[in-house]
């Protein structure tokens, strides 16, 4: 099952001590399935290009909270989604609450985000996700936290990818200024998460339970590890993710049904 908006299956590890990220020159690379990314690279060093990804973290170059205007992770905003899983049948019910916790991850504080999952009124998964905002408007994801499910009752959390440990790069996670063609990571950890996202559209018109928007962001997101999906994702100004379905490889779909902004 793959919880809305987050589609990294990413598995627990050993932690280890935070190793500093070299920095590789990503401008004038090709992509890897030989689209040019220069220009994205200028403005987002999460694009996807030859040679090794290593993104370089300055923490100077990072503000505090989020408000990327489609991604506005205010604390004590809460999103409620309702769909079905994979098999197009079961339904789930998604409660993403930006808390007002923070996280120091690779020297950047974090803005802490728990999606909780339910089916059939019984939890199935509840993650903390830590995500951070560079000066170029970029949010990058900085890994996350799972809370273990035992006897159908949230206990222990267990630490399952901090972008510096064990190989974990982050990646953004939206674009300061998405432009159509636009191919980056969304978080690197070979083995365990390899995810990419490319903008498809601009300005597209959705209609979900919530309400009907006529200027929402279209964005894919794909992964080497999974090789047979594709997910596509609505994203709308000053409310963010309002939709997700799987385009190929899965019969799973999300919507908004509530947005509850924060103070």
């Amino acid at each position: 099952m793959i919880p809305a908006f987050r589609r990294r299956r990413i598995a627990p590890s050993a932690p280890i001590a935070i190793a500093a990220l070299a920095t590789v020159a990503l401008a004038g690379c090709g992509s890897s399935d030989g689209t040019s990314s220069n220009s994205t690279a200028a403005a987002n060093p999460a694009a996807v290009g030859g040679g090794t990804y290593s993104p370089s973290i300055d923490p100077a170059n990072f503000i505090s909270g989020v408000d990327n205007p489609y991604i506005p992770y205010t604390p004590g905003t809460i999103w409620r989604y309702k769909g079905v899983m994979k098999n197009g049948t079961t339904p789930q019910t998604d409660t993403v609450t930006v808390t007002h916790q923070t996280k120091r991850i690779l020297g950047v504080d974090c803005v802490v985000v728990r999606d909780t999952v339910t089916s059939n009124g019984k939890p199935v998964e509840r993650t903390f996700d830590w995500y951070a905002q560079d000066r170029q408007a970029n949010v990058w994801y900085m890994g996350e936290q799972t809370q273990e499910l035992k006897r159908g009752v949230f206990g222990k959390m267990i630490d399952s990818g901090p972008a510096g440990r064990n190989g974990a790069k982050p990646g953004v996670i939206m674009e300061g200024t998405p432009k159509p063609g636009d191919f980056y990571w969304q978080f690197h950890w070979p083995g365990h998460a390899l995810d990419k996202a490319r903008v498809l559209r601009a300005g597209v018109p959705v209609k979900v339970p919530y309400r009907s928007f006529p200027n929402a962001l279209v964005t894919q997101e794909q992964s080497p590890l999974e090789p047979g999906i594709r997910d596509w994702k609505w994203s709308v100004p000053g409310i963010g993710y309002v939709k997700e379905a799987a385009h190929k490889g899965s019969q799973e779909q999300i919507r908004l049904v509530s947005f509850t902004p924060g103070p």
